[in-house]
């Protein structure tokens, strides 16, 4: 997965961002040195938790102010890279890939002078390689072109390089991996290890670079045992496991109207209670979506209540006891949002960064905030002015638009139900069998797919795309908005249903590598069980954690425009609504840099981990002014679904400058170039579209989770319903559509009410407007760019109470459109394509690209993962029992590959007629016109080839005369 942004921070393809047309691209390598055993580095811990947060504080302000750069961004993509055993259909991993990746990067150098190139990296498997284009696309329409012509010629290149019976199809696991016991790679190596100390995979198939083993031991030794992965098992007719569950039907447990739920890093109570043999799952139409570990899933509502005379309510404190008498503070009346402090006992961090102290400290036991459910509301006037009830921020001025606020609704079904409410596993073991059915039937138990290594994830091929926005605060915009994206593009693109030779009952990657990457303690994981506090481990290996260090984000990063907002001090995000542990004495650090709340939040967020992998020689001998190796040893170890990046340090005049980036980390790997092209250019177009029509996309963190866990199921991008914002521009009227009638530019566009909201207005129809004459019924609107206020604010847009921002939807009305609100995304790419005139080439392959992904969304076309699931059930060779043998993973490879290549026409289910055009390894690399005199054989050979046309030696001479 990724390895120049997971595994190492300094094996970085840096872009010469400055100058495109000049670009060059420079690569690093993994750094050499002599890796710490764990018991050794954790001596170290504590510095480089330290000195990572130093060197950001450092590098934030030298760039902070960095503004003004170009849009350039790039993809990458990942290669398997396997051996066929023709005579037996058998299929293996082939360890040549350091071999392979070396030789490629020597011929880019050789053809460095050629316009488009590639970049080759190493990946975590030994099989593994990764490449990316050797100079960014740039942000001109023509470069949408690029793309798939880009991703042809790696896989031409790559092809140079395979002997004849390798492949290197684009798919996003081997099926086979960890099925195969000694017998799963060429040359052979031995289950187990002392690394991985694994069951079903050895040692010797990890990349050989020694950071890639030490960081497989480490996080094996941080846990305090092997991680653990189960994966819910595809029910066929015939599935052995299932054979004693009686009562089971070859279906989802959920039924049809709901979607099978994985709550994958969450399984502690579910393993000691069944073993590893099984998982429980949920069921995403529950009233009650549940884990098994009976974890929180949404922050604690407090009421803010300070029953003293003359007490109007409390100052918020910087840190516990530190008053902010500047600050807007909570009147009584208000309900804030946070979570109680293990460590300060008393206190509660709120989700904007500020702390407040739930009873009075003097002896009076006066109790200042008391806990209500999360369906509470502010009931004050104060409200309205500090945005308690709306998501985002809304400006002092918005007074016109909450004149018009009518009581939220609290007909259940006509709202959706917030409160993730918890059930737990039941406690003890039966021994009767008669009574553990009952228990599986009840709590959806289902048998399941182990697996013990990091390779199991790690060993998955991704598409990831990497965007530089001009300046900081576009960066973390796009980080938020993408992050809402990740899980409905991850549904979209699901290829994982096959994983150690065994038919899975979930669709996606993602969860795998969560639980394969998952060193967290047991009371980290919320047991109460486990070793005594370790000081030097991150939090004494105590402090709850409720994520892997591989998940979705748990907080929005965008601090909003302070500015027009007049919030310097107070953020009104009301979808910041998970827990967010951090380190409390790192956020006061960064507090006292200056850093806002936001951002040190997230900060001390992503520095509640250790770093994984510490050299000899590489500890305090680091400069933390010039630097960046500690603090990138835990942010390129923090594996989120979206990673944001600050510029890296130049070390000399010559390096190339790079600006803030947003990294969009969830999408699968597709088996052709066409469709990771599509998606590549859908996300990066969809980049543009929110920031020129000021779109909104925000939705509860809690609700991005529950659209993870979604995503995984079997076929979601069709079944699935997930969680998206109604109204992604501000609205000019009304409270989202409730209760009073509302008007946005899209329903105005929708029902033809051209004069609603005109956009070029002249000064007396500004007056008008001003005046609240116009019966556009809008507020004042800028005369130079004829944009309305509403929209000037965004994204700090007032939307309505937190529950009615959002609402379910599935794949097909998320991409098309709903109703007269929501348009869909993919006409949204279509407007803005038509808004910069886009040239008719570029125009002609975005539309086939779209109308392929509108397809794919409506379920007209099939996912790669209900493609192989399908392949695999219609091979003659499978037994219905949902074991995947070598003949069937030999045939589905090969079919990948051809596929791939274009030596095989595509399924039409697949890609809907869309041509493959054929790639040769002869056409990867530019030809010289030579003049190099050649010998009297070299001749007669090249003539000999040709001496059978019937245009050779004169027969039709008379038609090449002039």
């Amino acid at each position: 997965m990724l390895i120049n942004s997971y595994l190492c921070p300094l094996f970085l393809a840096v872009w010469s961002l400055s100058n495109a047309s000049a670009f060059t691209l420079q690569m690093g390598l993994l750094k050499v040195g002599v890796p710490q055993p764990w018991e050794k580095s954790k001596k170290n811990l504590n510095y480089v938790r330290e000195a990572g947060v130093r060197q950001f504080i450092s590098t934030y302000n030298r760039v902070k102010d960095l503004k003004g750069d170009e849009f350039l961004w790039g993809d990458e993509v990942e290669y398997g890279i396997f051996i066929l055993d023709e005579e037996n259909k058998k299929i293996r991993l082939s360890l040549r890939a350091k071999e392979i990746m070396d030789n490629l990067n020597k011929n880019e150098e050789i053809y460095s002078y050629e316009n488009e190139g590639c970049n080759w990296v190493p990946e975590y498997g030994g099989w593994m390689i990764e490449a990316t284009p050797s100079r960014p696309y740039t942000g001109y329409s023509t470069d949408l072109l690029r793309v798939e012509r880009n991703m042809r010629l790696r896989r031409k290149r790559l092809l140079t390089e395979l002997k004849e019976n390798e492949i290197a199809p684009t798919v996003a696991v081997f099926p086979m991996l960890g099925a195969l016991g000694d017998d799963g790679s060429v040359p052979a190596t031995a289950v187990g290890g002392p690394v991985t100390e694994s069951d079903y995979i050895g040692d010797g198939i990890i990349n050989p670079h020694p950071r890639f083993a030490a960081l497989s031991a480490n996080i094996r030794e941080r846990r305090g045992e092997k991680v653990n992965i189960r994966v819910p098992l595809f029910h066929d007719t015939d599935t052995p496991e299932y054979a004693h569950l009686t009562g089971f039907t070859p279906s989802s447990c959920c039924g049809d109207e709901s979607m099978l739920l994985w709550r994958f890093g969450k399984g502690d109570i579910s393993r000691e209670k069944y073993g590893d043999g099984f998982v429980i799952v949920g069921c995403s139409s529950s009233a009650k979506e549940f884990n098994d570990a009976g974890d929180p899933m949404t922050l604690q509502k407090w009421l803010v209540n300070v029953e003293c005379e003359g007490c109007l309510g409390l100052f918020y404190r910087s840190a516990p006891g530190v008053i902010v008498a500047d600050a807007d503070w909570p009147r009584n009346g208000d309900v804030v949002v946070g979570s109680e402090i293990p460590d300060v006992p008393g206190w509660i961090r709120l989700q904007n960064g500020y702390y407040l102290p739930i009873s009075s400290d003097d002896g009076k036991e006066i109790t200042f905030l008391h806990a209500v459910s999360t369906e509470t509301h502010a009931k004050n006037q104060q409200s309205k002015i500090l945005g308690s009830e709306t998501p985002l921020f809304r400006g002092r001025s918005s007074s016109s638009f909450d004149a018009g606020r009518r009581s939220i609704p609290t007909d259940p079904s006509k709202l959706t139900d917030l409160k993730l409410a918890l059930e737990t596993a039941v406690s003890s073991l039966s021994n009767d069998e008669a009574e553990f059915i009952d228990e599986a039937k009840a709590f959806n138990v289902r048998p399941s797919i182990h697996m013990d290594a990091m390779a199991f994830g790690m060993g998955c091929c991704c598409l990831q795309v990497t965007f530089q926005a001009t300046d900081m605060d576009e960066s973390r915009f796009l980080y938020d908005q993408l992050a809402v994206m990740a899980p409905i593009m991850m549904a979209l693109t699901a290829s994982t249903p096959v994983l150690r030779g065994r038919l899975a009952d979930t669709d996606c990657r993602w969860g795998i590598i969560t639980e394969c990457v998952d060193d967290r303690r047991p009371a980290e994981r919320g047991r109460t069980d486990g070793p005594e506090p370790d000081s030097e481990v991150a939090g004494k290996g105590y402090r709850r954690l409720y994520k892997s260090r591989y998940d979705s984000i748990s907080t929005f990063l965008f601090q909003g425009n302070s500015e027009e907002s007049d919030m310097s001090n107070r953020i009104l995000n009301m979808y910041n609504d998970i827990p967010v542990p951090i380190d409390e004495e790192k956020y006061r650090d960064l507090r006292k840099a200056g850093i806002d709340p936001l951002l040190s939040q997230h900060i001390a967020h992503i520095f509640v981990r250790d770093p994984l992998v510490i050299f000899d020689g590489a500890v305090e001998e680091v400069d933390d002014e010039t630097q960046t190796e500690h603090f990138e040893s835990i942010q390129s170890t923090n594996w989120q679904s979206v990673r944001w990046k600050p510029p890296p340090p130049r070390t000399g005049p010559n390096d190339p400058h790079i600006g803030w980036r947003t990294e969009f980390r969830s999408m699968e790997i597709q088996i052709t170039d066409f469709e990771n092209a599509a998606f590549t250019t859908f996300i990066a177009l969809l980049t543009r579209v929110i920031l020129t029509f000021d779109l909104n996309l925000y939705v509860p963190l809690s609700r991005v989770d529950a659209n993870m866990q979604r995503a995984h199921g079997r076929n979601a991008a069709v079944k699935g319903k997930f969680f998206f914002r109604r109204h992604m521009a501000p609205l000019e009227k009304g409270d989202d559509g409730f209760q009073e009638q509302y008007m946005s530019m899209f329903s105005t566009a929708v029902n033809g009410k051209k004069g609603g909201l005109p956009t070029v207005y002249s000064e007396n129809n500004l007056g008008a407007l001003n005046n609240g004459t116009s019966s556009a019924g809008t507020s004042s609107v800028d005369s130079e760019e004829g944009v309305s206020e509403k929209r000037r604010a965004a994204p700090n847009a007032s939307g309505g109470a937190e529950e009615n921002s959002f609402e379910e939807m599935t794949m097909a009305e998320i991409m098309t459109g709903k109703g007269d609100y929501f348009p869909g995304l993919i006409p949204l790419v279509y407007a803005y394509l038509d808004h910069i005139q886009c040239d008719s080439v570029t125009m002609e392959r975005m539309t086939k690209y779209l109308d392929f992904i509108e397809k794919r969304a409506t379920g007209q076309l099939v996912t790669p993962a209900t493609w192989i699931r399908t392949f695999v059930r219609n091979h003659e060779d499978y037994k219905f029992d949902s074991v995947v043998t070598d003949s069937i993973a030999y045939d589905l490879m090969v079919a990948c590959k051809e596929i791939g290549e274009g030596k095989r026409v595509a399924p039409e289910e697949l890609l809907g007629g869309a041509e493959i055009k054929p790639i040769s390894a002869a056409d990867a690399y530019v030809k010289k016109l030579e003049s190099k005199r050649v010998n009297n054989g070299q001749i007669i050979s090249l003539l000999e080839r040709y001496s059978v046309r019937k245009t050779f030696g004169g027969t039709k001479a008379e038609e090449y005369q002039i």
